[in-house]
């Protein structure tokens, strides 16, 4: 993967889904029995909002190979987090079976995104230091 012409984060592919999908969980989750809003709910968009910040983050730190790697890192923590929320939020029978289905893959997209990423750092990482500098 190259850099390309993409200037901020939000021109990331990963960025766009990772942030479409969170909308989807805040919509969603609207719905959720008042009991369960500061359980399952808070928690579930808290993580899911999380992943978008973490690469806005990680974006900003791409001077540094060791940063950008450890805030990547910390999307891929959120993001298995908000699939864990996600199965929850099926088996409870708050969220339907579908969309829930439908949200897990796309976390499963956003996590092979994020692999690649990490995988591929050094082609993302400017200016002088592209070595393991924190």
């Amino acid at each position: 993967m190259n850099r390309g012409f993409i200037e901020q984060h939000r021109e990331l592919q990963v960025y766009q889904v990772a942030f479409a999908s969170a909308m989807q969980i805040f919509q969603s989750s609207q719905a959720f029995p008042e009991e369960e809003w500061e359980l399952l709910r808070r928690q579930m968009v808290r993580s899911s909002r999380s992943v978008c910040a973490s690469i806005a983050e990680a974006w900003q730190k791409r001077r540094f190979r060791k940063a950008f790697v450890a805030k990547l890192n910390e999307a891929e923590a959120e993001a298995a987090e908000t699939q864990t929320w996600i199965e929850f939020a099926v088996r409870c029978g708050y969220l339907d079976r579908e969309e829930g289905q439908e949200l897990f893959q796309r976390y499963v997209e956003i996590l092979a995104a994020l692999a690649r990423l990490i995988e591929q750092a050094d082609a993302w990482v400017i200016g002088r230091t592209k070595q393991d500098e924190a």
